[in-house]
């Protein structure tokens, strides 16, 4: 039975992660598990699998909880903030780790499960954005596999399989547009956030439905992408699919194009993560090609959605220009969210925030994190 620890429990990837968990009961034991706010959702979830260890990382609902727990009889451990993440991620009973917080609070409780060589299910991108030098440098030197769980890097392992990644030619990384595919920059002038969060095709949390309507989601999982199957930059080309059918595709160097297909529906990338590399029983709808009217490929339109460029200048750039771009994207959707930005100064305030800050420091675990904070600071000094 392969014991499961699950960092960010209560989002759209932890909740989907519950229920593959749920239909394989008899393969998992849910071992440990984190959240920040929603203490109701880990109340349920306490309440049906028991998992010894429980990390709760905001302080009033680490208090809440713990007082819960005794009503609710549960008697397991109750830990505190990033203390407890790092100790859930590199528990000895522990097989693999599913780090799906989201931001870049991912990243010290992924390298902690890597030095204690648990498999990564990966499904925090930023870990690799602002971290994927020394984390990719990490899982080798551990002989740590890293398993992605994001639909298309899951799409791009799953058509590598049986193949070496020496052959690839180009990784082709769909997108599907987001809410705002085809507007011009004169029709996104206000745009509300409750017009951004709603995503034509997936189901996701606040934060990753803003990214996908700026299409900065695409431009970290660009960088993700080249972290995790070693390839340049120029090699990975976005392609704007709409219908969200074709995951992603990799082009091998004898012109071969290779594609995963499949319905809209996180748990598939899921359950193929926590069972590879054996594909389990059937837990989502299979694909009715007779109903599928159309499949349609677009160039992404990057003068309007500027952020997929930024994205891959900061790739480009590299060393701790990641960091920036994805702290200052953070504080930017936090700040859209709370109506303190309009929705096209996001990408603005970004670039204004990269050309401001770039440094050539060594990536480093500290100098990250000292980055991040720097970013995060200059943005909140003007907009808070």
């Amino acid at each position: 039975m392969t014991k499961i620890a699950i960092l960010g429990v209560t989002g759209s990837i932890g909740t989907q992660t519950i229920d593959v968990i749920r239909k394989e009961s008899d393969d998992f034991k849910l071992v440990a598990i984190s959240a920040n706010k929603n203490i109701k959702e880990v109340i349920s979830i306490v309440k049906e699998f028991n998992p010894p260890y429980v990390v709760i990382t905001d302080k009033p609902s680490y208090e809440l909880f713990s007082a819960e727990a005794k009503n609710i009889g549960y008697n397991g451990k109750v830990i505190y903030g990033m203390d407890g993440l790092n100790f859930i991620a590199s528990l000895d009973e522990v097989d693999i780790v599913i780090t799906s917080i989201v931001g870049m609070v991912g990243l010290e409780p992924t390298l902690k499960a890597i030095e204690a060589k648990k498999t990564i299910a990966l499904a925090n991108k930023e870990t690799l954005v602002v971290g994927g030098e020394i984390v990719m440098e990490a899982a080798k030197k551990n002989g740590v596999k890293i398993l992605p769980v994001d639909s298309e890097h899951s799409a791009i392992f799953q058509s590598l399989q049986g193949s070496k990644y020496k052959s690839i030619k180009n990784i082709l990384l769909t997108a599907s547009g987001g809410p705002f595919r085809g507007k011009k920059t004169d029709e996104l002038t206000s745009i509300t956030p409750k017009e951004a969060l709603k995503h034509p095709n997936w189901s996701m949390g606040r934060k990753i439905s803003i990214d996908s309507a700026t299409l900065m989601n695409k431009g970290l999982e660009v960088i993700e992408a080249k972290w995790l199957f070693d390839v340049n930059y120029s090699d990975i080309k976005v392609i704007v699919h709409p219908e969200s059918i074709i995951h992603s595709m990799v082009e091998y160097n004898d012109g071969s194009i290779i594609a995963q297909l499949g319905t809209a529906d996180m748990r598939l990338p899921i359950q193929y993560a926590l069972n590879y590399p054996e594909r389990k029983a059937q837990i989502v709808d299979s694909l009715d090609f007779f109903k599928i009217k159309n499949l349609t490929f677009e160039e992404p339109d990057t003068k309007t959605f500027k952020a997929l460029k930024l994205a891959y200048e900061a790739g480009n750039i590299g060393g701790l220009m990641p960091t920036i771009l994805n702290g200052a994207n953070e504080v930017c959707v936090d700040l859209f969210l709370k109506e303190k930005i309009t929705f096209l100064q996001i990408a603005d305030i970004i670039e204004e925030t990269m050309d401001r800050l770039y440094t050539e420091k060594k990536v480093t675990l500290e100098n990250i994190l000292e980055m991040d904070l720097k970013t995060r600071k200059y943005i909140e000094e003007k907009f808070y």
